[in-house]
């Protein structure tokens, strides 16, 4: 809202676009004689449903090639160069690290107070050890707060004690006098005037850092005081910002690193998700990529998985988006991101040697010891059971019949739901809060037979598991629910039934074959049918990234565009329930809603987005009207292929005339109008939200 408020002249308008835009996409939803699609619609439309949106010029060469092999192409990734986005991604390093090295380059607040705790060794590299330093340091800094806090908390009640024992008039008695206060009152004003100085040494040390080469400059800033090297590394201002920009990915890593490791290895993830979404060639692959990892959805903000995610999309999803959904399914199944998320690694059969607190079993040293052997090894002694078992998680079971297979009306019960969860315990984690793999604990799985779906599943430790799945993964109702969504996701919200049907026969037929239940979908007359094109309404994120590919955007830092998303609420990885977030127009059709898209809109127009910039000459040329509305006519045709409703194309005629697009003055006829501010008012129309 603030964005538009200060646009003055543009605010009436683009309420009135806002308003324009809910009669529009409702309108959409209901049925309406649906426009022909011809030859350059289809291009269009293959575009708007198998890639994050088309960018300037792709509708012609997609012409040119022909839509269908161009389909065939986005089928085999792997075939398709990607040198470009491998350059822009070249500087997230953590993208190239399995979870162990992300955990010791960049740790977590378990393994900092395990190193105070004296049970880890601090590294001998200065660079990670300048980084665990000023992680140990904050950690000491929130505990002194927390005691001072503390210590304020039991003065005050003291204070209370006093006051309400003794007979002198309320009003007329001192405050928090008594010591205890006075002293946790000096630490706060101490600690207050401290953090003042080091901001003031740390803007006078940033003056000099910036005449300094970079890889003294980094030196220098792994020497400075903690507290002035907070200060300089958390400021927002442009010196801190020349600071950082000269310095090598690699320095300004490990820079971000000494403020919050936690959030580098957050912040490059989605960077690189946005980064992928954007330029990737292999788009069909991205699309389903995000298709899968909402499906199998696992929330960044639950503890470990903030280090977990990274493997998740790129060893588990990503290989498997377009191969058989068994694969897909057993990948996920045994990935610690999922294991962590659902809480499985913690499940423990009742009737497990754990539960029932019995001693490992002994391991290739044959019986009896001291070189001889017993004919049969003894029974195992039962011995003290453990504490705080947390038992038997049905968490897992259910998530994977109602939401990753089955669906919820696909024929389970609760029994099958608690037997299913018999058959996984003993799928954990080996240390995840260091980044351990999978692993199967047979002291934790609950022995004896299982009955999933009516099938006897015999006891057979961790392949009981693959059986489930495979079961699972070949059922009808499996093929019906995965089909659904599918078709959800490319034709509309409703699709037609008999769309589903042989896509789920294709399905079950090709053994779970992703490309071919696509090459279904593309193949059917409901794909094409008149009634789907433009009938679906983007997510956030497809808004945000359709929107960067049309202008032909340069993103140098796609840290503002996750404050973007966020404030449209889509997080990326943000999705706390299972269910993963709504592909249907219901979800993000609402006035708040378009406001939002509206804001960043105009934002990306007028280059308000530090570190991405729009290209208007992408599309007006070397030589762009000096016309507003000659401007609008070619974003028009550009942006939404002249299909502009007459609403929507009268709102925004009646703001050309605005100081803030003509950039005119009384005795100026020869400005050009503002490009940047016509192009955002085109992103935020109602017709750019419809794919």
């Amino acid at each position: 809202m603030a964005m538009l408020r200060t646009r003055n002249g543009l605010f009436v308008g683009t309420l009135f676009l806002i308003i324009a835009g809910l009669t529009v996409l409702a309108a959409a939803r209901k049925k309406q004689e649906p426009p022909p699609v011809g030859d350059r619609q289809r291009v269009l439309h293959a575009l708007n449903r198998f890639t994050f949106g088309p960018r300037p010029g792709d509708v012609d060469r997609v012409s040119q090639q022909g839509v269908d092999r161009w389909f065939e192409q986005q089928l085999q990734p792997e075939k398709i160069s990607d040198s470009d986005l491998e350059a822009r991604l070249a500087p997230l390093r953590t993208l190239r690290m399995d979870t162990r090295e992300i955990v010791e380059n960049f740790p977590p607040p378990q393994v900092i107070k395990a190193i105070i705790d004296g049970k880890e060794t601090m590294p001998r590299d200065p660079t990670k050890r300048a980084v665990y330093e000023a992680e140990i340091a904050r950690y000491e800094d929130k505990q002194d707060r927390k005691n001072n806090n503390d210590r304020k908390n039991e003065a005050r009640k003291s204070d209370d004690i006093k006051g309400s024992a003794t007979t002198t008039d309320a009003a007329s008695a001192p405050a928090n006098t008594s010591p205890e206060s006075l002293s946790a009152n000096k630490t706060e004003d101490d600690e207050k005037a401290r953090r003042r100085e080091a901001k003031l040494y740390a803007d006078m040390k940033a003056e000099e850092l910036l005449n300094m080469p970079p890889d003294q400059r980094m030196q220098e800033i792994m020497k400075m005081p903690l507290d002035e090297q907070r200060a300089l590394l958390n400021g927002r201002s442009d010196t801190r910002d020349q600071v950082m920009a000269t310095l090598s990915p690699q320095q300004r890593e490990t820079a971000m690193a000494l403020v919050n490791p936690q959030q580098v290895v957050q912040s490059e993830v989605m960077q690189a998700k946005l980064l992928r979404a954007t330029y990737s060639e292999r788009q069909l692959e991205e699309v389903m990529t995000d298709f899968w990892f909402n499906h199998f959805n696992v929330f960044v903000g639950k503890g470990a998985d903030r280090y977990l995610i990274t493997s998740y999309e790129r060893d588990v999803i990503r290989p498997n988006a377009l191969g058989k959904f068994e694969d897909l399914l057993v990948a996920t199944a045994k990935s610690p991101a999922m294991l962590f998320y659902l809480d499985n690694w913690l499940s423990v059969g009742p009737d497990s040697e754990e539960a029932r607190g019995l001693r490992r079993k002994p391991q290739n040293r044959g019986f009896g010891g001291r070189g001889r052997r017993r004919r049969f090894p003894p029974p195992p002694r039962p011995v003290k059971a453990k504490r705080n078992l947390d038992g038997l998680n049905e968490n897992y079971g259910r998530e994977l019949m109602e939401l990753h297979t089955l669906g919820v009306n696909g024929g389970y019960t609760q029994h099958d739901v608690t037997e299913v969860a018999r058959v996984f315990t003993g799928w954990t984690i080996r240390e995840p809060r260091k980044g351990g793999d999978f692993t199967f604990e047979e002291r934790r799985h609950e022995p004896g037979t299982k009955i999933v779906l009516g099938k006897k599943i015999k006891e057979r430790g961790e392949k009981e598991g693959l059986e489930v799945l495979h079961l699972l993964a070949h059922n009808p109702s499996t093929a019906q629910f995965i089909c659904t969504k599918l078709a959800q996701r490319f034709v509309s919200d409703n699709p037609p039934q008999p769309l589903v049907d042989r896509m789920a026969e294709t399905f079950l037929k090709k053994k779970g074959d992703i490309r071919e239940v696509l090459r279904t979908l593309y193949k059917s007359p409901e794909f094409w049918a008149p009634e789907a094109y433009q009938a679906k309404v983007k997510t956030p994120l497809e808004f945000v990234i359709s929107a960067l590919r049309a202008t032909d955007a340069d993103v140098q830092d796609a840290t503002p565009l996750l404050g973007a998303l966020q404030n449209m609420g889509m997080p990326l990885y943000g999705m706390q329930p299972p269910t993963g977030y709504s592909m249907k127009s219901d979800a993000w059709v609402n006035s708040s809603a378009l406001l939002g898209r509206m804001n960043f809109a105009l934002g990306l127009g007028n280059d308000k987005f530090k570190g991405v910039k729009a290209n208007p000459a992408a599309v007006l040329g070397a030589q762009p009207p000096t016309d507003a509305h000659q401007t609008l006519s070619v974003f028009e045709q550009a942006y939404l292929d002249g299909a502009v409703s007459e609403q929507t194309h009268a709102a925004i005629v009646k703001q050309l005339d605005d100081p803030q697009i003509t950039r005119r003055k009384l005795d100026d006829s020869t400005r050009s109008p503002n490009a940047g501010a016509i192009a955002g008012l085109i992103l935020g129309s109602p017709e750019f939200q419809k794919r």
